[in-house]
């Protein structure tokens, strides 16, 4: 009795999935990723990003990130370069926001000046990098609609579609690992021709505080200027207790100095 019991459930979960469209299961994998990362409240993480241009040459700068996690909309985070001497003190602000496009201020040391970016020049590259100005943003479930792809073993291929017109990108095709909390494992970007343009792969994970797993390393192919940046990351502070005060326009300055 209890084996045909067990069948029964195991055959009533797979009518269910079956029974979910396409939209409908790739926003419910969106959601578990985004509830499987939330209550860090705010983290500090050091970087180096090493740029490669398309004859395989490459230099190096170093950054810190930091990150304040928001309940009611998108986190706020800060990106300070601190080497080589041309960049540094360069520092950038991102607001993101669930809905409508996010706000974005750059602090340029050399003319000691806040600007404020464009929603039209998200796409653009962010300081010579392949990440654009966009892909600063934290992921915020609503601002894709969704179309579930494939399963393949532990791996889930959702389609996402940009919300925000203004996007560089007509789509993304995200890879989630289902058996590690749905953590990213692959991103395809694909212009507003919908050829693919870029391919970000995660790498070296690290699970903090026995929850929030962490990518050490991010490696973002440009696949039409064969150009790449990879990001490698270090020494992850989840104490820091930053607060709104650490993001602010005069926090931005005072961090480029």
């Amino acid at each position: 009795m209890k084996k045909l019991i067990l069948a029964g459930i195991a055959l009533l979960s797979i009518s269910l999935t079956q029974a979910q469209s396409a939209e409908e299961r790739g926003l419910q994998i969106a959601k578990e990723a985004d509830k499987a990362d939330q209550g860090f409240n705010s983290s500090i993480v050091n970087l180096k990003m090493t740029l490669k241009n398309k004859n395989g040459q490459t230099s190096e700068r170093l950054l810190i990130t930091r990150t304040l996690e928001q309940s009611d909309d998108g986190d706020k985070s800060m990106i300070v370069f601190n080497s080589p001497k041309d960049v540094k003190g360069t520092s950038t602000l991102t607001f993101t926001h669930k809905i409508g496009s996010d706000d974005q201020w750059l602090f340029l040391p050399s003319i000691k000046r806040v600007k404020r970016i464009s929603s039209n020049n998200k796409s653009g590259p962010f300081v010579g990098s392949e990440f654009a100005y966009e892909d600063l943003s934290s992921q915020e479930v609503e601002k894709y609609s969704y179309k579930f792809l494939e399963e393949n073993g532990n791996l889930l291929v959702v389609e996402q579609d940009p919300v925000d017109p203004k996007s560089g990108y007509t789509r993304r095709v995200v890879t989630y690992n289902k058996d590690k909390a749905y953590r990213l494992e692959k991103v395809e970007f694909y212009d507003r021709k919908n050829s693919l343009l870029k391919t970000l792969t995660y790498s070296d994970y690290k699970l903090y505080k026995d929850k929030f797993w962490r990518a050490l390393t991010l490696d973002m192919v440009n696949h039409q200027s064969n150009k790449e940046t990879q990001l490698k990351f270090s020494d992850y502070n989840f104490e820091s207790q930053l607060s709104e005060d650490d993001f602010t326009q005069v926090a931005l300055k005072r961090a480029g100095k």
